[in-house]
């Protein structure tokens, strides 16, 4: 993209759409043994090797607020992370019409991400929430994501799938707060470097791996809290549940300080990875869309 032109909310939509599928076909069994590594159950017990593939229709529980028949299919197609579509339309529209100064460029950039991601959890945390215990076999072996969001609904009522939310945002703040502001200033050096704007695809893809496996190793402890929150099977209306900070302090106290790095690992490297398949695949449509 050149400095005059901007991608529209709709291009933003599609090319987010068509990231997000990428990544999540390729990256989805990492992100199985990542959230297993963090289970407190223990990695075998949480099933190992063994299915790294279930929760993957989980978004389905999660595709209807598309609100159109187009936003629907896109939705369904971009598998697990249906956030993707919805954050990037969000954050591109922010960064694009913010009222501050071009010398406060990186505040832009951040505060875009945290609204953007805000929203995108509205979406994705229902999915997380389904796609998290299926992984883990929460409610036994074999559950279909059908059969978990079912037995979600019958336990804890339409609040359930929202079980985690303020956990995600915890986690997603500070990641996209790290990622983004350094995914768009190693883009904004590297441009200067090659004396060509836009970067081809491959090269934002270079700075969207360095900038997500620094944000994901750095936030792990956030992530591990909000994989133990979503895994709590406890009801809330009949038992008082401990705070975030409570939770936090109980995995280091009683588990010590490697339980809050777990799965940072798989982690980085998911996100690393994901990260460059995500943006350089992001960048490449967008820039054709625009054309």
């Amino acid at each position: 993209m050149t400095t005059s032109s901007k991608p529209t909310f709709l291009q933003s939509l599609v090319a987010g759409g068509l990231a997000g599928t990428a990544v999540d076909l390729l990256f989805y069994p990492i992100d199985t043994i990542k959230t297993r590594l963090q289970s407190p159950q223990g990695f075998s017990r949480a099933g190992g090797f063994k299915g790294i593939y279930k929760g993957i229709g989980s978004v389905g529980v999660g595709s209807a607020p598309g609100g159109t028949t187009f936003t629907f299919s896109l939705l369904r197609l971009s598998q697990i992370k249906i956030k993707r579509p919805y954050f990037f339309a969000t954050y591109d529209t922010l960064k694009h019409n913010s009222p501050l100064p071009a010398h406060l460029e990186s505040l832009t950039h951040m505060l875009s991400a945290s609204v953007a991601e805000v929203a995108a959890c509205l979406v994705r945390v229902p999915t997380e929430v389904i796609k998290t215990r299926a992984q883990t076999s929460s409610y036994g072996p074999g559950k279909s994501s059908l059969a978990a969001a079912k037995f979600t609904l019958a336990s804890d009522g339409w609040g359930g799938f929202y079980r985690g939310f303020g956990s995600t945002i915890m986690r997603e703040i500070p990641f996209t707060s790290i990622q983004f502001p350094l995914y768009e200033l190693l883009k904004s050096r590297l441009s200067i470097f090659t004396g060509r704007k836009p970067l081809y695809a491959h090269e934002a893809a270079i700075c969207g791996s360095i900038a997500g496996g620094v944000a994901a190793a750095l936030t792990t402890p956030l992530d591990v809290l909000k994989t133990r929150v979503m895994l709590d099977m406890r009801n809330s209306t009949k038992e008082k549940l401990p705070s975030l900070s409570a939770r936090l302090k109980g995995i280091y106290v009683t588990e010590g300080i490697s339980a809050l790095f777990a799965g940072v690992v798989p982690r980085t490297l998911w996100i690393s990875a994901g990260g460059a398949v995500f943006l350089g695949v992001y960048e490449w449509a967008v820039n054709g869309l625009m054309r």
